[in-house]
């Protein structure tokens, strides 16, 4: 019998990917809100009673960032996670998507560790959401937070995530536009959906993993690869500006605990990945608008 697996968010950037990689290898239900509005607890209680899934993969969430604020942003993230966390008894494993947001913005440092939550507690809705989620996991006999850093490829948000908003200005002769340089600990969605699997898969030894790369590259080296890569593959040469001198915060994680279970796993080639990411906007151009992409100069 293949393992049946609920991935909540199936319409957004992280589920959308992980319903496309993980299709042939498991019995996949992502749901749109027309058919199951997360936060509705008899909703999902009669689900998943109904369907006694193996694993749900939680990446539904409401965001704000630099475009947009979610509405009630605090009280649905955390209805949603409650939702589904107090109805254990009705699947067999929860892994739920936080955030290194959980370890307060205002208090990043680098390769922060699993054990570095608590430092400080977040002020900000959406960072105080996943703590709040993070710190249940803890003691949660079937639930898992896998915590991730940068996550980049198709389907992101292109007009505000720095990767994919490179390779749109590239591809529409823009100048690739920086507000500040800063060390960031990217990992590519297929590397996250691999891992995933891995979740799936096996019986972790603990309730919180940083699922990240462990490694760091500075958003000024990153617009030179996908300069480097429009140049080969379009024959642009595209100019990089940035606004502010210096380095901002930090943002990168500690993966250690995660490999010492995994083992060896061999991440995706930054440049290679960027490749991918870049060929796959030269072939869906009408996926983005060059009018929207000055959104954060």
């Amino acid at each position: 019998m293949s393992h049946r697996v609920l991935i909540t968010g199936g319409s957004g950037f992280i589920g959308r990917n992980l319903v496309e990689l993980l299709a042939d290898r498991y019995e996949i239900f992502a749901p749109a809100r027309q058919e199951l509005d997360l936060v509705d607890e008899v909703a999902v209680r009669e689900y998943l009673a109904h369907h006694r899934f193996d694993s749900v993969v939680h990446t539904a969430t409401g965001r704000s960032n630099r475009k947009t604020t979610a509405p009630d942003l605090f009280k649905n993230n955390c209805r949603m996670f409650f939702n589904f966390a107090r109805n254990q008894d009705l699947y067999g494993r929860m892994l739920h998507f936080g955030s290194a947001a959980e370890f307060d913005r205002r208090a990043y440092q680098p390769r922060m560790p699993e054990t570095y939550l608590d430092s400080s507690v977040p002020a900000d809705d959406y960072g105080f959401a996943k703590y709040v989620a993070a710190k249940y996991t803890e003691t949660a006999a079937k639930i898992y937070n896998l915590r991730l850093f940068g996550v980049f490829g198709k389907y992101e948000a292109w007009e505000v995530r720095f990767i994919s908003n490179a390779c749109c200005r590239a591809l529409s002769g823009m100048p690739i536009t920086l507000r500040q340089n800063v060390f960031f600990d990217y990992l590519y969605i297929d590397d996250l959906a691999r891992l995933t699997a891995w979740f799936i898969e096996n019986q972790p030894a603990h309730h919180t993993y940083n699922v990240c790369r462990g490694e760091t590259h500075d958003l000024l080296s990153l617009a030179r690869t996908v300069a480097r890569v429009a140049g080969a593959i379009s024959g642009s040469k595209p100019e990089i500006h940035v606004a502010r001198e210096g380095l901002a915060m930090e943002y990168s994680g500690d993966n250690t605990r995660m490999l010492a279970e995994i083992g060896s796993y061999k991440f995706r080639n930054m440049e290679d990945a960027i490749r991918d990411l870049y060929t796959w906007y030269e072939n869906h151009r009408a996926v983005f608008d060059p009018a929207l992409l000055n959104f954060d100069t």
